[in-house]
């Protein structure tokens, strides 16, 4: 069963994602597949901001100012089309590792692996729930914009925005690669 699961999931992009999303006990499930990652230390070296729909307008303000901070020419298309990007999933969450110095001292690269394992179980539990869910990241990761929209810390680094959400279109399952592509032995 998992293997299939696993096997089935595939990218659903923010734009062909719609209502309904997760209700509050599905929305929660989601959360504690997060606490279930690999966590060496028990740091939780990461932390998720949920954007509800009511403040998904500030996020919009975000993306706008972070794509005219980088284009002063940009035209008014290209800004609707960034603040557009605020509104697509049901369920929007910013996914933030913690990558400072930590206690005890775990290396970024396993925090990223923690974060990862992380960002892979609500992957997996929402398809198994039957929506549809992406990770996506662009320029305006690096905005300081969004530090500030999301009160990033020192230390803290957004990784991706997580949307789950009602599959409107699927795109055909594109090939995997053969485990003889990526895989070698000493």
């Amino acid at each position: 069963m998992a293997q299939a699961l696993i096997a089935s999931r595939q990218t659903v992009l923010p734009k062909r994602l719609a209502e309904p999303g997760p209700d509050a006990q599905q929305l929660q499930q989601l959360l504690q597949a997060l606490a279930a990652a690999p966590d060496h230390g028990e740091l939780r070296p990461w932390r998720f901001v949920i954007v509800p729909q009511a403040r998904r307008g500030l996020l919009a303000d975000a993306f706008e100012a972070a794509l005219r901070d980088r284009d002063a020419q940009a035209t008014p298309a290209q800004c609707a089309d960034a603040r557009e990007k605020a509104y697509r999933a049901p369920l929007l969450m910013l996914a933030i590792a913690r990558l400072g110095p930590a206690q005890p001292d775990m290396p970024a690269l396993e925090r990223m692996v923690s974060m990862g394992a992380a960002l892979q179980n609500l992957l997996l539990l929402a398809h198994a729930m039957g929506y549809g869910a992406a990770l996506t990241s662009g320029q305006s990761l690096q905005s300081p914009r969004l530090r500030e929209l999301f009160r990033l810390q020192p230390g803290e680094e957004p990784v991706c925005f997580v949307s789950v959400g009602s599959i409107t279109q699927r795109k055909p399952m594109r090939p995997r690669a053969s485990p003889h592509e990526f895989v070698s032995e000493l």
